[in-house]
This record gives structure tokens, C-alpha cells and sequence, in this order.
């Protein structure tokens, strides 16, 4: 029951409506007898200021961040994790004594979902876009001794722009270029990472940036997107016999870190990925 007390959370995004972070975050307080309910926010880009002054006006305890504010938020609030401000990005803020804090936890949801089915270490792995998610990924792949990262983009620049990051802050290079490197990197690719929103809902049926044509048996492919659960990167994957792995399993564990800063509690993922599954599996 929604009382004058329940701690209010939500995410922000344009777009948001795809979202399903409400129903696998309420799952979970529900399922833990927690005071909170959590909505979805839209927020249009270049709105992200006023986002957070939002926050602080209507005593939100924290939200989510998703495309395309996860960068420029950063200017808006008042503290940043350390981890977010090694990557540059946020997906998570938390109100703390009136003061915003950022956090990110993308990157971790998504080493988790890999190291469900394989070992980093050595992989050479291939993320395409260069946005905040990428970000996140990127670094946080980079500390987990993999073998060799390559950041490709739309926009080249993006990409290197992340990989000048990387080296001067962590001393690694990353190769960095545009998508007409896919076809020759992808051929040594174990690990095939798409950050983009290409194959999100509404635009289910666009065209992915890698099809099974140059796909390969030897390749997991993961896909940020989650709905649909099986987009069609993940199809032409599977046609050309490499193994995939669902946007869902990354909501499920960088939402469960969200969760956990938030209540202070584990997030019970169990609950939350089934709360999803119920919905669109």
C-alpha cells in the first residue's frame, strides 16, 4: 500500500515507456515487505538538470539513469562515486541529505551476465557504441584481465574519445574505430557486446549491426537490449550458431546493485528476473 511514507524511486529515460525496471524493482520490494514503489520518468534529453532538481524538490530517494542522460547528468549532481567518476558516467543516483549522489553499476551487471556462462580472462571482446553504457563496460571489462577490448561506433570519435580515457587512466589500450572494422575484428572475437538501443521496442525489427552472415560458432553475443528478450542480433546469432546471452540478465544484476544502494539490502534477483519473465518471456 502507497502511504504519505513510501519512499518514492523511479527511472529516467527518452525513451522510457519500454521500461521494465518498474515491475522487476517493485517485485522486489514487494517480495521484501519494503516501503518503496518505483516509476518511470519521462525525461527528454537535454532535460537532465531539471531532472535533478526535480528530485530534490519532490524528495525522490533515488533513480535510474538510461539513454540518453547517463553522461550529462554528471554536471547536475553534487557527489560522484568514485567508480562512476573513473568511467564518466552515471545509471544510478541516490538523495542523501539533500545532496545527489551517482553512482554506476552497468558495468558490473554486465560482467556478472558474461561470467554466468564463460571466464573473462584472455577474451578478446568487441563492444558496439560509445555511449554510457559502453563507458562502463569498457572499464570495467578492462580490470578484469581480458585479453584485448575493441570499441566500435557509428561516430569513430565516440569511440576513441573512450579509448584516450581508458589508456590515461588505466594505462591499457583499447582499440577504437568505426563499425566498418566489424567484419575483420569480429573474425578473433570471442565476446560480442551491443550497447546500442539498435533492435529496442518500438523498432524490434531494425536492421542489427552484426548479422549471422559475419557471426560466428565460436562467439557469445550479448545484447543490452531486453525487450523483446530475443532481439534480433540475439536471432541472427543463434542462425549462425553462436551462443547469446539476454539484455534481461544485465537489468537484473546492475539493478540489483541499484537496489542495494538504495535500501541498503540484496535485492532478491531471483524475484526480479522472474517478475520480468513474466511479463515478456
Amino acid at each position: 500500500m502507497i502511504t504519505g511514507k513510501t519512499n518514492v524511486v523511479g527511472v529516467i529515460g527518452d525513451p522510457v515507456e519500454h521500461s521494465l525496471s518498474p515491475i522487476m524493482h517493485n517485485a522486489a520490494f514487494n517480495h521484501l515487505n519494503l516501503d518503496y514503489v518505483y516509476v518511470a520518468f519521462h525525461v527528454k534529453r537535454g532535460m537532465a538538470k531539471r531532472a535533478t532538481e526535480a528530485m530534490k524538490t519532490f524528495n525522490i530517494r533515488g533513480l535510474n539513469v538510461t539513454i540518453p542522460h547517463k553522461v550529462d547528468i554528471l554536471d547536475y549532481i553534487d557527489k560522484v562515486d568514485e567508480t562512476a567518476k573513473l568511467i564518466g558516467a552515471v545509471n544510478t543516483l541516490k538523495l542523501e541529505d539533500g545532496k545527489i549522489w551517482g553512482f554506476n553499476t552497468d558495468g558490473l551487471g554486465c560482467v556478472r551476465a558474461l561470467e554466468e556462462v564463460t571466464t573473462l580472462e584472455g577474451k578478446n571482446i568487441i563492444i558496439l557504441g560509445a555511449g554510457g553504457a559502453s563507458r562502463a563496460i569498457a572499464f570495467q571489462l578492462v580490470s578484469s584481465n581480458i585479453g584485448g577490448l575493441h570499441i566500435l561506433n557509428r561516430t569513430p570519435e565516440n569511440a576513441k574519445r573512450t579509448a584516450e580515457d581508458i589508456k590515461n587512466k588505466l594505462g591499457t589500450r583499447v582499440f577504437a574505430g568505426g563499425l566498418e572494422y566489424l567484419k575483420e575484428k569480429i573474425k578473433d572475437a570471442d565476446i560480442l557486446i551491443n550497447t546500442t538501443p539498435v533492435g529496442m521496442y518500438p523498432d524490434a525489427d531494425a536492421r542489427p549491426l552484426a548479422t549471422a552472415d559475419i557471426l560466428h560458432e565460436n562467439l557469445i553475443v550479448k545484447d543490452l537490449v531486453y525487450n523483446p528478450p530475443k532481439t534480433r542480433l540475439l536471432r541472427e546469432a543463434e542462425k549462425a550458431g553462436a551462443r547469446t546471452i539476454s539484455g534481461i540478465k544485465m537489468l537484473v544484476y546492475q539493478g540489483a546493485e541499484s537496489f542495494k544502494i538504495w535500501t541498503g539490502k540484496e535485492a532478491p534477483t531471483g524475484i526480479m528476473e522472474k517478475a520480468i519473465l513474466k511479463v515478456i518471456g
